[in-house]
């Protein structure tokens, strides 16, 4: 039997290295951390934004703050929520330029529309469509807390450093996340 904690645990060890590595100036280490990471980042930043152009924008500025702040990354393997915590700030910054002042995000679950037909054959594809509709819908912050934590994997730890708050209001965003997205899929006859 294999313990679930070796590959998490590896996977930090590869970090911490690579880490190191770009805080040396080795040049095939800043090619390995954006062949790592840059998949990840895109999803999370992509599903954040809901544009390409939008999303491109900003992976080009994380990237940038990436390349600049490596050396003041005093724990590689605390990499992972470096990494979302920049790319969470860097779109955080562009929606305070964008607004002068932030607006709240509330969704009336009565508006969302009803899920198209389903056939036996695309039930699956139906499903994950739903999902992503009712999540996009979803308000920024529980939208956030529930793509780090369920679809990017990261832990209660690493998606509080991310955002930067407590483990508590993760908890809180994924409870009200949850409930916010189970009635949105039952209203659209996906649960």
């Amino acid at each position: 039997m294999t313990d679930p904690e070796i590959p998490d645990l590896r996977a930090r060890q590869e970090d911490e290295w690579l880490a190191v590595r770009c805080q040396l100036g080795e040049p095939e280490a800043f090619d390995a951390l954006i062949v790592r990471w840059q998949q990840p980042l895109w999803t999370y930043v992509r599903r954040m934004v809901g544009q390409d152009d939008e999303a491109r924008d900003v992976m080009q500025d994380v990237w940038v703050k990436v390349v600049r702040g490596i050396a003041r990354l005093r724990d590689g393997s605390r990499l992972r929520a470096w990494l979302f915590g920049i790319a969470r700030r860097t779109m955080m910054d562009r929606l305070r330029r964008r607004y002068a002042a932030p607006a709240s995000v509330e969704i009336d679950l009565a508006d969302v529309s009803a899920a198209p037909a389903e056939s036996d054959v695309l039930d699956h594809e139906l499903d994950l469509a739903a999902l992503d509709i009712a999540l996009a819908d979803l308000p920024a912050l529980e939208r956030e807390t529930l793509t780090l934590f369920y679809l990017r994997e990261l832990s209660l730890a690493e998606v509080a450093d991310a955002l930067d708050v407590p483990a508590g209001t993760v908890k809180s965003r994924l409870f009200r996340g949850r409930r916010l997205l189970r009635a949105a899929l039952s209203l659209r006859g996906r649960s």
